[in-house]
């Protein structure tokens, strides 16, 4: 259907819209119009990849002479797939209606590793091991020397796509990953080193947050998109996360161990060089001399990461005198590695300023902060300079590297917290030196400054005024929406107590209480012989539901569950993981049932979806808090408290609440769908917790549902599966629709329109 916006037509592939997708639609459109940052959170299960895509194509096209570019971020590379096979969708309706003016180029952009069509780079295990690989057969200088010795190995998919030159285009269309590594198979060019030469020409590019965020990469992937860009931030209720593990970095024992064979083997690479071509390396000293900023101009397979710091104003400066020379340099490195392991041999936790550790490093080791600075671009320089390959082996001494540029490069956000131990096995010794990012603005900020509308949009952003204030900007628009309905098909429950009437809570002093345990595990018994199909339980870590599940055998309730349905467990093994899913999907395909067991936090509950009868009912038990005395996220909440005026616990609930809604927002991904979430914690029946999960599921939520027990709960659980089997209609009666066809958007005026979205 096609519909007008104001002054744009909207094309969408489908025949109707969800009321909810309009509405969204709209405000999408105010914050476009005002060229401003927004903040959307809109139910999972409504449509809104497409609403988004198709708002944002269909306003690139209204205005030809000035077309934006879209940059959509997922979090996973199963969603970038979702992403792109919508917008195919998109893209042919859009082209029946308008011919080839409709054309555009959209790729989906990911490592080599997912790019990669050279069978012998990819036999290599993991990511960093396929980058390593395609170095050793595309650097400048190997192929230097493949063109004067033919038998030293070449990738022939490269070596076609620098043939080609200017030849090697994309022409229009959606590319998936797979359609990308066809297109290479096809015409014999490389995917990888393709897809990052379109990037510039391309009007939707899909990719991973990473590439944006994560100042190493975003530096050469990101740095040619036009300001006209719009960046879509998807699933991005976890988003000052991501923020802040961008900019943090842990150095172990294993790291300075790895760190010093690095360094002895530059050392070396040096001296080779120093008897073969001791030209090179005055080249490098000369070119450091004027400065960084000449680095712009290097092949792109030589490009390794940018700087992890994100100031420009380091390109501009020439290198510090003490590093220019490589044996100064890595005299300096070995300074910076002595002096780390003497501060990892501590007894007692330390938590330092990062000016008070700039200050310790100058007296004991001699090193001043704008050495440190360098140390990454410099390392970057002098791995060109030797013409090193085997990236991946010197993952130890870049970590190092990284660690000093964002330490040399920032005096606040920051904290060091040197832990000797891990505090829940003491009898351990592992010590650990963190460089934690406190600050998630600091990631963000230059992709705020950078591009002229931002949309950072979830189906959970509760409390909403909470982002910006953590992530430091000010939303032109800021929206919370519902869900309309035309059967209340969520069924929010909050059990408080189990059938003897004890209350029931993971609070750390009652979690290993027999009573709760019993009661938990007497819940889901009553509930697995009611309940048909998909039964998923999240626990608040692995080592409360490794304990629960013990326990519950040994009183035989597993057995009894057994006799039910069939049980599945998430482990932190991904391989294992994805087998207990499948098994588990094959169990509720045949009609035997089955229960998943998993873990708030983990990877199930961020991107699996149990759609339809894989999850008719969802059970969280307990409110998921992070470990509270993390030395790390103590850290933090100082810092919130001290520069955002965010109060611990208020940042500990929500957090908390986001986990939650997110475990159980898994079990609607459509309107069609229906199905029960249990809140098992009398925690929940606080108005302060709860008040902070989504609005679309506290609407559903009614206040007879709020402090129930276990034989209650069985009870509701009966009456609205009966009710779900009633035959229902879709588009929704008398004056509450929820599906709007074509004629419905034209022949309602505003007005009326408006009345019958809200």
């Amino acid at each position: 259907m096609k519909f007008q916006i104001e002054d744009v037509t909207v094309y969408f592939p489908y025949d109707h819209i969800y009321p909810e997708q309009y509405s969204y639609m709209i405000e999408l459109k105010r914050a476009l119009d005002a060229k401003g940052h927004c903040l959307l959170e809109m139910p999972t299960g409504t449509g809104k990849t497409i609403a988004l895509l198709s708002l944002i194509t269909s306003y690139s096209l209204s205005k030809p002479e000035s077309p934006i570019k879209l940059i959509y971020c997922t979090r996973t590379v199963h969603e970038m797939e979702k992403t792109l096979a919508e917008l195919k969708l998109l893209h042919k309706y859009q082209k029946e209606h308008l011919g080839a003016q409709a054309r555009i180029l959209a790729i989906g952009l990911s490592s080599r590793k997912n790019l990669c069509v050279n069978p012998g780079v990819l036999s290599a295990e993991n990511r960093d091991s396929v980058d390593a690989a395609c170095r050793k057969l595309t650097a400048s200088w190997v192929r230097t020397m493949a063109a004067e010795n033919p038998n030293v190995p070449t990738c022939e998919y490269f070596e076609d796509y620098e043939r080609a030159g200017g030849e090697a285009l994309l022409p229009p269309g959606v590319y998936t990953l797979q359609d990308l590594r066809a297109f290479g198979r096809e015409k014999g060019w490389c995917p990888y080193f393709l897809a990052r030469r379109m990037v510039q020409f391309a009007n939707v590019i899909v990719y991973s947050y990473q590439y944006l965020l994560d100042p190493k990469v975003a530096g050469i992937i990101s740095k040619e998109l036009p300001k006209e860009s719009v960046v879509v931030f998807d699933e991005a209720h976890n988003i000052d996360n991501v923020c802040i593990e961008a900019l943090s970095v842990s150095v172990r024992r294993q790291t300075l161990e790895g760190a010093t064979r690095n360094l002895n083997r530059i050392s070396q690479e040096i001296d080779r060089f120093k008897a073969t071509d001791a030209g090179r390396l005055r080249a490098e000293y000369n070119r450091l001399v004027e400065g960084l900023a000449l680095r712009g101009n290097l092949p792109t397979t030589d490009i390794w990461l940018a700087n992890p710091a994100l100031p420009d104003d380091i390109l501009k400066e020439a290198v510090p005198g003490n590093i220019r020379r490589a044996e100064h340099f890595l005299h300096v490195l070995r300074r910076l590695v002595q002096y780390l392991r003497g501060r990892l041999e501590t007894e007692n936790v330390e938590k330092e300023s990062p000016v008070g550790f700039l200050v310790s490093i100058n007296n004991h080791a001699g090193i001043d902060q704008k050495a440190l600075k360098f140390c990454y671009d410099r390392l970057h320089s002098l791995m060109l300079t030797l013409e090193i390959t085997d990236t991946d082996e010197f993952l130890h001494i870049q970590t190092i590297c990284d660690f000093a540029t964002l330490i040399g490069t920032y005096a606040r956000g920051f904290s060091i917290i040197i832990e000797p131990f891990d505090e829940r096995m003491p009898h351990i010794p592992d010590p650990v030196l963190q460089l934690c990012c406190h600050d998630a603005s600091l990631a963000i900020k230059p992709v705020f400054d950078r591009f002229q509308s931002v949309v950072i949009t979830s189906g959970t952003l509760s409390p909403i005024d909470l982002y910006p204030r953590l992530l430091n900007f000010h939303p032109v628009v800021s929206r919370s929406f519902t869900m309309s309905l035309t059967r209340d098909c969520i069924c929010p429950m909050v059990l408080t107590r189990g059938s003897d009437q004890l209350p029931v809570s993971t609070k750390f002093d009652m979690r290993s209480d027999p009573g709760v345990v019993r009661n938990y595990g007497k819940l889901l018994l009553e509930l697995v012989s009611v309940v048909p199909d998909g039964i998923v339980c999240f626990f608040v870590s692995y080592s409360y539901m490794d304990g629960i599940i013990n326990a519950w055998n040994d009183h035989g309730i597993l057995k009894d569950i057994m006799q039910h349905k069939l049980v599945f467990i998430e482990t932190q093994d991904v391989v294992e993981t994805t087998l207990a899913l499948d098994n588990y999907r094959r169990a509720c395909d045949c009609g035997r049932g089955a229960v998943f067991f998993s873990v708030a936090r983990g990877k199930v509950a961020e991107g699996i979806d149990f759609d339809r009868h894989y999850g008719r009912l969802v059970i969280m038990f307990g409110v998921p808090f992070q470990y509270t005395l993390s030395k790390i996220l103590l850290a933090r909440l100082e810092y919130l408290r001290d520069n955002f005026q965010i109060k611990e616990g208020d940042f500990l609930t929500f957090d908390a609440l986001r986990q939650a809604a997110q475990c159980v927002g898994r079990v609607i991904r459509s309107k069609a769908d229906y199905g029960m979430m249990i809140f098992a914690d009398k925690r929940y029946g606080r108005h302060d917790k709860r008040s902070k999960l989504p609005g679309w599921i506290l609407s559903h939520l009614r206040d007879a549902h709020l402090n129930l027990s276990t034989d209650m709960v069985v009870h509701i659980a009966r009456e609205f599966q009966r009710k779900m089997a009633q035959p229902f209609d879709k588009t929704g009666g008398g004056d509450k629709r929820t599906l709007l066809s074509q004629e419905d958007l034209e022949k309602m005026g505003d007005g009326s329109m408006h009345e019958m979205l809200y």
